[in-house]
């Protein structure tokens, strides 16, 4: 890996994106340029900051001349949803309000050794100490653990077309003893907890709990040590009680490499990362971790064939968070996803295996549920038929497939329209249509440019009188608007009909503002009207498709550019996403009315007749 820009790399067309690598303890950040191309390593105690949002504005202080649209944060906790209570820290936080309060587009989280488990595949021999002996199965599973503030544990699944990591909270199995030195130690952890797992000794924090229980069981009376003063007590002054800890660490640390590789069958090689074990070194090659390892009574054979590996080079996690990162970004940009490969390669099916490529297509999440008897009934096919569509994908099988099918997914539905179907069911029309508006609520999400709301929010709030000006299905979102708008006591009228669209704007004067909604945005009698708004003097806010003539001749545009096939289905996402702007713009007005109020309230002077009577209503 290195840090300093490589002309060789294709820099992103995006601009830098943020890496960071935030365990209990530290946190490492990094800005990536290009792929494999790191630029401004930097790692923070994360002591020093009260939250993740503190954290991350101080690095992003530090690099002003520059904005990063997209980061991926790798962290030392499971990541289940958007709220992330942090294990071995006090810090909770939802993803998506860290996102849009730092102003990124996308901002994803997962577990730091997911993140190490992904980085693996791209790892050079001398990016690796491997000790022992054993020999790696090309395409075959493998292994990850590693102490540092806790213990983190994952795994690697190879396919035929990418590689599939595991969120594992591994390290909390129970600690399990192998002889009366390590059970003794297991009962002085047993004071503290009633679970001692694999993490409360295979760790920073456990190896002081060993120097502790050793310096008991041997009589020694003997300082409190931290984990790096253990370390550099054995290594480097041959201290007899911190030479035990280290030996009797590595010997559990290789107990609990052996569970991982039975549990996984990992012949692809065990790999340990964490703070911990590269300090030691080549030490560590003759410590007690390997032989330990392949102690497995009738397993031993099994074992001595399994490799293992010490990773060595460093800051690795950001290999796999930027992997993560790069794989999301090309889904979200229509890349080459495994639903793009599915619809791609539907014409070259059987007739019987296009219904299974459908009904994966229209109900992603059903299918990963289902068993294959129950895909095969749905698609009305042979159970052997969804096999060879899985085969026909590249897959060994249907397991094969779902596995890396979940992965693809990324945690959501791909917006995808299709036609109801006779045969469906309430609960799968209902399905298809929820599904379908929940993804295109968190694309459109994502998407929102934030900087144009705040101008339209400016203008309605200031506006002297607000019109409507939609038709057909819009006219509906334009009621909505009149209605909550007019609450606020702002002047406001709706135009449905296309005749009076062009009277109405006539009648308009500085300090009117119009908006215009339309899912089209071509429609000659609105965009005459718009010309002859701001010819008046008015200001003109669309809600449209970004790129229609209305979108071009409004002075703001709140784009709607959801695809929906209006020539076969009412426009319906796209009215529930017009929707939402209206009452993102409803309560941004409320906010901005309560701060005027507020100042109204402390003396200010100068509020227009039309905000003093809004202050009013809204005091009253």
């Amino acid at each position: 890996m290195q840090e300093q820009p490589d002309n060789t790399r294709t820099a992103f067309a995006d601009g830098p994106r943020l890496l960071a690598d935030i365990g209990a303890t530290h946190a490492r950040f990094a800005l990536q340029t290009a792929p494999g191309t790191y630029r401004s390593v930097k790692v923070l105690v994360c002591d020093d900051f009260a939250g993740i949002v503190d954290l991350l504005r101080f690095y992003l202080s530090e690099h002003a001349d520059v904005r990063p649209r997209h980061g991926a944060l790798a962290l030392a906790n499971p990541v289940d949803g958007d709220t992330v209570r942090m294990t071995n820290r006090p810090w909770e936080f939802s993803t998506d309000a860290v996102r849009r309060e730092l102003g990124f587009d996308t901002l994803l989280i997962v577990n730091d050794f997911t993140a190490l488990a992904m980085a693996i595949p791209g790892l050079k021999p001398s990016d690796l100490m491997q000790v022992g002996a054993g020999k790696p199965v090309p395409g075959a599973v493998l292994g990850v653990l590693g102490p540092g503030t806790g213990l983190g544990v994952s795994g690697g699944i190879p396919t035929v077309d990418g590689f599939i990591t595991l969120g594992s909270e591994g390290g909390h199995v129970n600690f399990a003893p192998s002889d009366e030195r390590e059970f003794a130690i297991l009962r002085a952890a047993w004071r503290e907890w009633q679970h001692v797992s694999n993490e409360r000794l295979i760790s920073g924090p456990g190896m002081e709990i060993i120097h502790r229980a050793l310096a008991e069981r041997n009589g020694v009376q003997a300082p409190a040590r931290t984990s790096a003063q253990i370390i550099a007590g054995a290594l480097d002054d041959k201290d007899a009680l911190c030479l035990e800890v280290l030996e009797c660490f590595c010997g559990m640390l290789g107990g609990a490499a052996a569970n991982l590789a039975v549990t996984l069958g990992a012949f692809g090689g065990i790999f340990i990362g964490g703070g911990i074990v590269p300090r030691m070194g080549e030490w560590f090659a003759g410590s007690p971790f390997r032989a330990r390892f392949e102690a497995k009574g009738r397993f031993s054979g099994y074992l001595a064939d399994i490799p293992t590996y010490v990773i060595s080079t460093p800051h690795v996690a950001f290999d796999g968070v930027a992997n993560i990162l790069s794989e999301h970004l090309r889904g979200r940009s229509g890349g080459n996803t495994l639903m793009d490969r599915i619809q791609g390669l539907k014409g070259e099916l059987t007739p019987a295996e296009q219904r299974v490529a459908t009904l994966v297509l229209e109900q992603p999440r059903l299918v990963l549920n289902e068993p294959i008897a129950g895909i095969a009934r749905l698609a009305d096919v042979s159970q052997p038929t969804v096999i060879r569509f899985c085969r026909s994908l590249g897959f060994l099988g249907l397991a094969d497939f779902k596995l890396k099918f979940a992965s693809s997914l990324t945690g959501s539905i791909p917006v995808r329209h299709s036609q109801v179907r006779t045969n469906d069911s309430t609960h799968d029309l209902s399905a298809k249509v929820i599904d379908n508006t929940i993804s295109a609520i968190l694309q459109f999400r994502d998407q929102l440019d934030v900087r144009a709301i705040d101008r339209a929010i400016e203008l309605v709030s200031r506006a002297r009188r607000v019109e409507f000006y939609a038709m057909g299905n819009s006219r509906v979102v334009a009621l909505d608007g009149q209605h909550k708008f007019f609450r606020f006591r702002i002047p406001t009228a709706l135009y449905g009909d296309s005749h009076l669209f062009k009277l109405a704007a006539d009648l308009l004067g500085p300090g009117d503002v119009v908006i215009a909604i339309s899912n089209s945005g071509r429609l000659p009698d609105l965009l005459a009207a718009v010309d002859a708004a701001r010819a008046r003097g008015a200001d003109v806010i669309a809600i449209s498709n970004s790129q229609s003539p209305l979108a071009r001749k409004a002075d703001i545009c709140l784009a709607v550019d959801h695809a929906e096939d209006s020539t076969t289905f009412l426009a319906m996402i796209s009215r529930i996403l017009q929707l939402l702007l209206i009452d993102i713009m409803a309560v941004g007005v409320s906010v901005d009315v309560h701060h005027a109020r507020t100042q109204a309230v402390a003396g200010a002077d100068g509020e227009p007749d039309g905000r003093r009577a809004l202050i009013s209503h809204l005091d009253s």
